[in-house]
């Protein structure tokens, strides 16, 4: 196994960690943790009871770039699997641009939650919450795969004219 072929299969690999790890983190609430209760994007539980949250402009957004960013990793994640069968596939630097998308998305999605709450006295980050910053990394180096893979790719294809074998 060549090194651009263990380059795309570590990028897929790491794009389906960073997707499992958004899809948890968005799906749960556990994001925040206070006294009597816990909260998320969608809904805030007080002593065992759980209701969903009013709409506020931040968690709107951060659950919309939570959303696209999934949606974003699933397309990654195709195109990945697609190039991995199809081993002359050159669609290495647009499946690398869409996982670079996918890290863009969460990182505002992360970075705006974090502001809104930072503030707020006896509040906890929570586990749903550093899910999300954990796949934040496993994306970009997901999309760091592909284009090295990519760039081994170009650089063969232009290198291989040349009578020198190197």
């Amino acid at each position: 196994m060549g090194v651009k072929q263990s380059l795309r299969r570590g990028g897929t690999l790491l794009g389906f960690l960073a997707q499992i790890l958004t899809i948890l983190s968005t799906a749960t609430n556990y994001w925040i943790r206070y006294p009597g209760g816990h909260s998320g994007l969608w809904q805030e539980c007080n002593g065992g009871t759980c209701s969903n949250i009013p709409c506020q402009t931040m968690l709107a957004v951060t659950g919309a770039c939570m959303v696209l960013a999934a949606a974003s990793g699933i397309v990654g994640l195709v195109m990945g699997l697609r190039i991995l069968c199809h081993e002359g596939d050159s669609r290495g630097q647009t499946t690398s641009g869409i996982f670079f998308l996918y890290g863009l998305l969460l990182l505002i999605a992360l970075t705006g939650y974090t502001v809104k709450n930072a503030w707020k006295n006896d509040v906890f980050f929570s586990w749903s919450y550093f899910s999300g910053w954990l796949a934040l990394p496993f994306s970009i180096f997901a999309g760091f795969s592909f284009l090295l893979a990519d760039m081994i790719m170009q650089s063969t294809d232009a290198i291989s004219g040349f009578p020198v074998c190197l």
